[in-house]
């Protein structure tokens, strides 16, 4: 198995762009930089982070009192829910000073101070929405029982009586943590406004830097998997320390997923695209995008994770292994003149090459298919993801003595993850049709594709390039028993088991319903002719395709047709349509919905979310305002 986390070795040629991230780290001197590097998920944005942070612990030695660097990492995800993500960083940031400070031996009560002025803030902003209409952007500062007593008097003021209670405790414990030492920091001052302690506190902060002679170098990850307050926070959180002199933030986020964080947190707000583009963009002076892997690379990458493997199970030495992944790497970086051949991984393993034989077969014949398919797209997380599935079934068959080869599962296991929701179907009604277990249409398509034939769909789901090249795959699955594969296969949207639940006259209504694009009074007529039992188990492979497609209309038409037929499946279907995009809520739709009494709350969800199409937003308000 393989862990689904950032990788401290470099299995994807990374190291290129990561020394170069390093080095203008390196380079910039005092001058601060914001690197930002930017990827969907599972591209590979963590492990870039982690190999640039191995080149500057390399070059300067990871706790050598000497250092030119700090490093520090923030996962503002872990923070989430526990503690406001503005003030974790900010927090994260003085807790590491003030313990680099104290193993330097060297300014640790300028550190000291640094840490008390960032609790300050934190008690200012605690403060400042309990009296915003009186100290908008000031804080009093004045002797501390002044200011205790004046934030006190104006929360007793309020008219809420639970919600004063609330303040007043949230302002009595921050005052309780910054008691001690507090007016070291504010002095004897009569008043400090809160841009004045902002600045303060950059000041201290670059100030500290400088007397140690270091250049803070803060890593922060996984913004993308987090909630857009958390994620805009964290942001917000960094602007009070970018481009301080010698700092440096290295910010790995999903692009998308920060503008959505964007819109979200501008909810109600009209605010144009390139607004919501730039509020990341202005925070990032030097822009990395993870590169798409291509054929070679996920080739060199199947070879590498599983030689590993091979490795832990001992049948490949850690010498042998090691070399190989030097070897395999080298050949990555020149991979663009001459390409990754099958014969060129033998040579980089060649004193066991033998023994792992099967694996660099099965990477060699994979890698094609897992980049052109546009359900992988040579993704780093679900090409690891794919293959701790195969390792699981592969137990799983071990354990229930299947008589089945590794090569026999992980081609019918892409097809699986690969193939349409109807390819798969077609593939498993021909399995339960034969007494045997066996895709007889199989033969004579594996034999046309070894002759290099003109390839003829069986059925017109299987029309497609991926068809063609799975059908090339060693080994031919054509008169072998599938039955015991496809047991393993059960979690897809139609397995054998779960096409046997139907019954005969369902099964065929299923075939109807699966292929239907636009509403069909006769297919509404067949279904309401079966029990709810048989429209239900319809209707959640409907709910299932329209996921897979990222439910676009015809999905959410298919689906209609159950609840058509019966209206009580409406409650089944609700909840599923709550997870179509706003840009797939068409207008279209509406007249289809809107006289539907489970879809009323539904319908005003997305009347009030800014995510949703426009159109459908002001016909939905149209018809609130027609109907009173």
């Amino acid at each position: 198995m393989w862990h689904d986390i950032e990788a401290e070795v470099d299995l994807l040629n990374f190291g290129l762009l990561a020394n170069a991230a390093a080095n203008l780290i390196k380079d910039a001197g005092d001058t601060p930089v914001t690197i930002g590097i930017s990827g969907g998920w599972g591209a590979g944005k963590s492990t870039l982070v982690k190999l640039v942070q191995a080149q500057l612990e390399q070059g300067a030695g990871k706790d050598n009192e000497n250092s030119p660097y700090i490093l520090m990492e923030f996962n503002a995800w872990l923070y989430q829910g526990y503690e406001d993500a503005r003030q974790a960083l900010l927090q994260a940031v003085s807790d590491r000073l003030v313990e680099e400070a104290t193993r330097r031996k060297k300014f640790v009560d300028k550190a000291i101070d640094f840490a008390k002025r960032v609790k300050l803030l934190k008690f200012a902003r605690i403060v400042a929405p309990v009296v915003a209409h009186v100290a908008v952007g000031t804080v009093s500062a004045g002797p501390l029982g002044a200011l205790f007593g004046a934030v006190s008097g104006l929360v007793q003021g309020l008219s809420d009586e639970e919600k004063r209670t609330e303040n007043l405790k949230a302002v009595q414990e921050a005052y309780a943590e910054l008691s001690p030492g507090l007016k070291e920091v504010i002095g004897e001052k009569k008043e400090a406004s809160l841009p004045k302690e902002i600045e303060g506190l950059r000041t201290a902060f670059a100030a500290l830097l400088k007397e140690l002679d270091v250049r803070l170098v803060v890593f922060v990850d996984d913004l993308d998997r987090c909630l857009p307050t958390t994620a805009i926070g964290t942001l917000e959180a960094m602007r009070l320390l970018l481009h301080v002199q010698r700092t440096a933030f290295l910010i790995a986020a999903d692009e998308s997923m920060i503008r959505g964080a964007v819109r979200a947190h501008f909810k109600g707000v009209e605010i144009e695209e390139g607004l919501v583009t730039s509020y990341f963009d202005k925070l990032i002076q030097i822009p990395l995008r993870v590169p798409r892997l291509g054929i070679n690379e996920v080739k060199a990458y199947l070879a590498l994770l599983l030689t590993d493997l091979a490795a832990r199970k001992g049948k490949l030495p850690r010498e042998v292994h090691s070399a190989g992944h030097a070897a395999v790497l080298k050949l990555l970086k020149k991979s663009w003149s001459k390409g990754i051949t099958r014969e060129l991984l033998d040579d980089a393993f060649a004193p066991q090459k033998a023994a792992v034989a099967r694996e660099l077969d099965i990477a060699d014949q994979l890698a094609p298919l897992l980049v052109t398919s546009a359900e992988i797209a040579g993704n780093p997380r679900l090409i690891k993801r794919f293959l701790n599935n195969l390792m699981i079934r592969q137990a799983i068959a071990e354990e229930m003595e299947m008589p089945l080869a590794l090569e026999e599962l992980v081609k019918v296991q892409l097809f699986e993850r690969c193939a349409s929701t109807a390819a798969f179907e077609f593939l498993t009604k021909a399995v339960a049709a034969n007494p045997e277990g066996n895709a007889e249409f199989l033969t004579a398509l594996e034999d046309a594709a070894q002759k290099a034939e003109k390839y003829e769909p069986p059925h017109p789901s299987w029309t497609g390039q991926f068809y063609e090249q799975w059908l090339k795959l060693a080994p031919r699955l054509a008169g072998r028993n599938l039955q015991p594969i496809l047991h393993l296969s059960r979690d897809r949207s139609l397995g054998l088991a779960a096409y046997d639940e139907l019954s005969a006259e369902a099964k065929k209504v299923l075939e109807a319903a699966m292929e239907a694009t636009e509403r069909s009074a006769m297919l509404v007529k067949q279904l309401t002719a079966l029990g709810e039992g048989d429209v239900s188990r319809i209707l959640n492979r409907a709910i299932r395709k329209g996921r897979e497609n990222q439910w676009e209309f015809e999905d959410i038409v298919r689906c209609l047709h159950c609840t058509e037929a019966h209206p009580a499946m409406g409650l089944q279907l609700a909840p599923a349509l709550y997870e179509v995009p706003g840009n797939k809520r068409s207008v279209a739709l509406m007249p289809l919905l809107k006289s539907l009494p489970w879809a009323a709350a539904l319908l005003q969800d997305w009347e009030d979310d800014p995510e949703t199409d426009e159109r459908t937003r002001k016909y939905l308000q149209k018809q609130k305002k027609d109907a009173k």
